[in-house]
């Protein structure tokens, strides 16, 4: 099948946050809920008052399940919940959690969390239950961002957008030195 991944231009990242709503739209999540798949964190300071406010530049970085090729969380999970997909998404048997919250706690990346509706840990699934499923090959928070910084395909298809952006300019991964492998790059 695939081998599928995401590149971020997250300096694009104009903090509109249209990627959580589409996310939460596509995927049955409660609006006004604090859980999500995906986030946007700000880097940076504001100082002063009101009416005085400084900032530093300040950087948007986009969040979610980094798809590890070494999954903490698979390798945590006592049940065997957790599995990996013929497309290399990292996904859950949905009657195998029963909440022993293990694969929260071995994620690195804080991207799990407990779908109270559901009575299941969540994360990221690339939209594989529904884009994915329906044979579209973007995900929910690609196709709705105004600033297009996200870029989603196989990475083993040389000819892909990913691949072919990944040949084309320096990245990053998040933790690298944990030996996860993430799937998930940040573009320079």
């Amino acid at each position: 099948m695939a081998n599928y991944g995401m590149a971020f231009d997250y300096k694009l990242c104009i903090n509109c946050h249209a990627c959580e709503v589409a996310c939460k739209e596509e995927n049955g999540i409660d609006l006004g809920a604090k859980n999500h798949r995906l986030w946007i964190q700000e880097d940076g300071k504001v100082e002063g008052d009101f009416w005085n406010l400084k900032r530093d530049k300040v950087e948007f970085m986009q969040m979610q399940c980094q798809e590890c090729e070494d999954a903490p969380c698979l390798k945590a999970c006592p049940n065997g919940a957790i599995y990996r997909d013929d497309n290399g998404i990292v996904r859950l048997h949905k009657n195998l959690c029963d909440l022993t919250m293990a694969c929260m706690s071995a994620c690195p990346y804080d991207a799990r969390y407990v779908d109270e509706k559901n009575h299941i840990t969540d994360k990221c699934i690339f939209c594989a239950d529904t884009r994915l499923a329906r044979g579209e090959t973007t995900t929910a928070c690609q196709i709705t961002c105004p600033a297009k910084l996200r870029y989603f395909g196989d990475l083993d298809d040389e000819t892909s957008e990913i691949s072919q952006i990944l040949k084309a300019r320096k990245h990053f991964t998040l933790k690298p030195e944990l030996g996860t492998k993430p799937k998930l790059f940040y573009l320079e």
